[in-house]
């Protein structure tokens, strides 16, 4: 089924777990607000190694499901119906896939590739 902006209003659950060494715990929201919604995800972020930390992020989404970084700038679309997406970093490539199959539980996996970079980021949300 195709995903619309209004889908994902609202409070989930976020579990992140970012290959090999880390693990984010915590909830992500989205809010209406001038036609946007408006994400910030927050909770805690355990490193191998490190004392756990409080991390945060925020996007902000418009309604062809583009993601823009909070600073203005396009970051990638969310394909509709689940699906691969991607971004350029110079140096470093990041390439997604949506599964919205089990909606409303679903899941984003990012893979990062460059000089400095190789990691797997699987994120897995569920409505609260």
């Amino acid at each position: 089924m195709r995903r619309v902006l209004s889908d994902f209003a609202g409070r989930w659950k976020l579990e992140r777990d970012i290959s090999p060494v880390a693990r984010f715990l915590g909830y992500a929201e989205w809010r209406a607000e001038d036609g946007l919604m408006h994400y910030i995800e927050k909770g805690n972020l355990e490193i191998a190694g490190q004392t756990p930390m409080v991390a945060e992020r925020r996007y902000c989404w418009d309604a062809d499901l583009n993601i823009y970084f909070d600073d203005g700038r396009f970051f990638h679309q969310v394909p509709a119906l689940g699906g691969d997406a991607a971004h350029w970093c110079d140096p470093d490539q990041y390439d997604a896939t949506y599964d919205f199959t089990h909606w409303p539980q679903w899941s984003c996996t990012w893979r990062v590739r460059g000089p400095r970079k190789n990691y797997t980021l699987h994120s897995q949300y569920s409505k609260t």
